[in-house]
């Protein structure tokens, strides 16, 4: 054979070059292209970056997918494979997406249609599937030929219209079909559901969001363009994970929010049962596995001390980590050092970066809406140009339909004496004036259509497309018809998907937890002065006496100044600052500064963002806002009761707490858990008790109604909880005080003048303070000159009502009492100024 020949062979031999000793190409020389190789790196990496940034690892601003995500989508939509429809083989799909639209790996398509029908990965999943779809644990999901899936709900709104031009088409990979560049998506998903991945020198990491806060913001945005982030903020205060937990926000979120760049604390939540931590949400994207496995080795490397054992006791109800501790150690410190240590607590780094015009860019928040905006104006106008199309297409049908009805007489003999089909067209065509369209409809036109009903029912659908035209017109004439239907669909989207919240937002900064955590839990008096200093200071400062004693230096400040509030708190609680105008504001404890005994501390128009002439007349300790109330009274015997949470989020600038009526202040408010008795106490010595269910819960705007009768010099100093068994200690200017059981004082009428709390005399003066003891607590007295002493309440006389009570403090002369309050008995005391340690007392002042 001739492939055998020698001679043959010999032909092929390539041809060797002398000089280098490499084979020389035959017959392609001509189509080698000498090139640098460092340019042509270049040049190849360049192409292979922007081939990764677009087409793999950024999602698109307007539907918020990535390429591999947008074809499942629109693939499974071919499919029909529908919400109301059966599900389908995973392995069906991937076939079809691989086949069709994108020519990559089969487990890259399988993994991004698992993420999208976990609950735990997406904010509103947009795959129902069946069988083992992988769990929070970090095990995968069965194989493709097991399991099946179909399309959410939610996912169809992404695809709804993309049959009538919404969108522009591109060919797939090999130039057979077309796949969509974008989804005409009315669900605003780049921000309800995130995203994230890595592409070539940058990298996006968006997170989930609120559909309903995230609708209500883009319709702001739509009614106001000019809206700031700090408003948008009040509408969608921060990212809501899949799995819950509690989210740290503050500037970072802000400027993350403003500039794309930022960051958030997510913690897990967690609770105290027994001796045990309960975690029951953990951060997300926080394998729950692995982080028992890293709180095991955390115990076994003794970074943390306590622990006895963990269990995992999550079911289908949800996450149950159950951390036994042992007896001897203090839960919450177990508690901040597994935040410290573990992913019980992480940040989540947030950078808003997506394509525009295919070129990756940094987003604010607002951008990313405005976005979406524009997207949905340019779906809808090009929805409507379609649908007015075919509206018109059928009335120009209709219309040859009825000119043909309105002539039945003539149009049916001269139909029937056509030879051919060409000839009844051009009859119809000449003798009405008929487009080709028209006279082939005629043509086509059943019998059963000449009936007098279905002669109607052409005539209505006339006349209903007519309708349709003008509306479709009246909509491409007016961006404001555009805007209003584009706000219509959110409130759609908010009614059907819309669910709570599921992440807690926790206002903050990132620095301010951290700090939290790292400082000791302690009790701490703060002290305000009427010049408005205020400062913290540990309880064991100051030194236990016995009734009478001198007391000791408690601050220093100018003549002219003095100690006027003064109140008992936790470093980690947090302090509601109520002023005489009616405002509220919050900080925490270990946010007032700390000073030393001889210190004046800072000015509170340097620690609160206070309105100009506010004076802080009343602040309240509190740990949780969840449940209870907030009993107000005011100095003309005005009295309000109104929920706790509706405080757990004041703005810095303050919030209303009260109305007030002309020449009104707010001269105090206190915990309560709605069902306690109140006592209002006046300077002149009188005392109203009546039941707090007698005042029904209002808003914070709300005025309130009168809780005491006064005499026309005589205002209301204080408020208590009427507690049985009690007593209710009066201090009054000039240093006197007593103790009287609650149950002398009888039960009144909200509103009525009351009973005689004190006696007053020139000796005693007239009252400063009101407090409620049961004979464990201690007394710390201020003086105006700023002179401090306990007092064991033990020591105080308990006597009747009208007594004028016994010295507490020895004044100097024009001196007087400045400031009052309780402190719970320590368990060591120091007698007579003697030098020894005092144990911090407890915090639990709550009324």
């Amino acid at each position: 054979m001739a492939e055998n020949n020698p001679e043959n062979q010999a032909e092929n031999v390539p041809e060797i070059a002398p000089e280098t000793g490499s084979e020389i190409p035959s017959g392609n020389s001509s189509k080698i292209i000498p090139r640098v190789i460092e340019e042509e790196m270049k040049i190849a990496y360049v192409n292979y970056a922007m081939s990764v940034i677009v087409g793999r690892a950024l999602p698109d601003v307007r539907d918020g997918l990535k390429p591999v995500h947008r074809r499942i989508l629109f693939a499974m939509y071919e499919m029909g494979m529908l919400h109301n429809k059966p599900f389908k083989k995973s392995a069906r799909i991937v076939g079809e997406v691989l086949g069709k639209f994108h020519p990559h790996g089969d487990s890259a398509v399988y993994d991004s249609l698992v993420r999208m029908a976990q609950h735990f990965s997406l904010r509103y999943p947009l795959i129902n599937g069946q069988g083992n779809w992988g769990s929070i644990d970090g095990d995968s999901a069965a194989a493709m030929r097991y399991t099946e899936a179909k399309l959410q709900k939610i996912s169809e709104e992404m695809l709804k219209d993309i049959d009538k031009d919404t969108v522009n088409f591109k060919e797939n990979f090999d130039a057979s079909l077309k796949e969509p560049e974008v989804l005409p998506t009315k669900i605003p998903n780049l921000l309800i559901n995130g995203s994230s991945g890595i592409a070539v020198g940058m990298a996006t990491n968006i997170p989930p969001h609120n559909v309903v806060e995230i609708c209500d913001g883009i319709i702001s945005v739509i009614d106001n363009p000019e809206i700031t982030v700090s408003e948008l903020m009040q509408i969608i205060p921060g990212p809501d994970f899949p799995t819950g937990g509690e989210v740290v926000c503050g500037d970072a979120l802000r400027y993350a929010y403003t500039k794309g760049r930022g960051k958030v604390t997510i913690k897990s939540v967690t609770k105290f049962e027994d001796k045990k931590i309960i975690v029951s949400e953990i951060p997300y994207m926080v394998n729950k596995s692995e982080l028992i496995e890293q709180i095991a080795e955390i115990v076994k490397d003794k970074k943390i001390l306590g622990i006895r054992n963990i269990n995992d006791e999550s079911d289908r109800e949800g996450i149950r980590v159950v951390i036994d501790l042992k007896n001897d150690v203090d839960p919450q410190v177990v508690l901040n050092q597994l935040f410290q240590f573990s992913r019980l607590k992480v940040s989540f780094g947030i950078t808003l970066l997506a394509l525009v015009n295919h070129q990756p860019k940094y987003l604010g928040i607002k951008e990313i809406m405005q976005y979406h905006v524009d997207h949905r104006k340019d779906v809808i106008v090009r929805r409507t140009q379609y649908d007015l199309k075919q509206a018109q297409d059928r009335v120009h049908i209709l219309d040859g339909l009825l000119i043909a009805l309105n002539n039945l007489d003539q149009v049916i003999p001269g139909i029937r004496n056509s030879k051919t089909v060409e000839d009844a067209r051009e009859f119809l065509m000449g003798t009405y004036a008929l487009s080709e369209l028209q006279a082939k409809a005629i043509l086509e036109l059943r019998l059963q259509k000449l009936a007098s009903m279905e002669q109607q029912g052409i005539r209505n659908e006339h006349q209903e497309l007519l309708g349709k035209i003008m509306y479709y017109i009246e909509i491409l004439a007016s961006e404001a018809k555009v805007l209003s239907l584009i706000k219509e669909e959110l409130k759609e989207v908010k009614e059907q998907y819309g669910d709570k919240r599921r992440s807690v937002i926790v206002s903050g900064e990132d620095e301010d937890v951290n700090m939290e955590e790292l400082i000791e839990e302690e009790n701490m008096v703060v002290t305000m002065t009427r010049a408005g200093y205020i400062k913290r200071m540990p309880v064991d400062t100051y030194k236990t006496q016995r009734r009478g004693g001198k007391g000791v230096i408690a601050t220093g400040m100018k003549e002219e100044d003095f100690v006027e509030k003064l109140y008992m708190a936790s470093t980690h609680d947090y302090l509601l600052f109520f002023t005489d105008q009616g405002q509220v504001y919050w900080l925490k404890v270990f946010h007032v500064p700390e000073a030393g005994r001889q210190a004046k501390g800072k000015h509170i128009s340097n620690v609160l963002e206070m309105h100009p002439n506010e004076v802080i007349n009343a602040v309240v300790p509190v740990r949780d806002f969840k449940q209870g109330y907030l009993f107000m009274a005011t100095k003309q015997g005005t009295v309000k009761k109104t929920e706790l949470m509706e405080f757990s989020n004041p703005r810095k600038g303050g919030i209303r707490a009260i109305s007030l009526d002309e020449n009104d202040t707010l001269i105090g408010v206190n915990y309560t858990d709605g069902n306690n008795e109140i006592i209002l106490a006046t300077r002149n010595g009188m005392a109203n008790r009546f039941k707090e269910s007698d005042v029904r819960s209002i808003g914070r705007a709300g005025r309130g109604v009168r809780g005491i009768t006064l005499d026309e010099s005589d205002e209301v100093i204080g408020m208590l909880a009427a507690v049985e068994g009690l007593n209710i200690l009066t201090v009054t200017d000039k240093g006197f005080g007593k103790r009287t059981p609650v149950s002398e004082y009888r039960l009144c009428n909200r509103g009525g003048k009351g009973v005689t709390n004190i006696k007053i005399t020139d000796k005693n003066g007239p009252v400063k303070a009101v407090m409620l003891v049961d004979g464990k607590e201690e007394i710390m007295l201020i003086s105006k000159f700023g002179v401090g002493i306990r007092v064991k309440s033990t020591d105080i006389s308990i006597i009747g009502r009208a007594t004028q009570g016994v010295i507490l403090m020895r004044l100097a002369e024009r001196d007087q009492v400045g400031a009052a309050a309780l402190i719970l008995e320590t368990g060591e005391e120091i007698l007579d100024g003697g030098d020894g340690p005092i144990i911090p007392a407890s915090t639990d002042d709550t009324i």
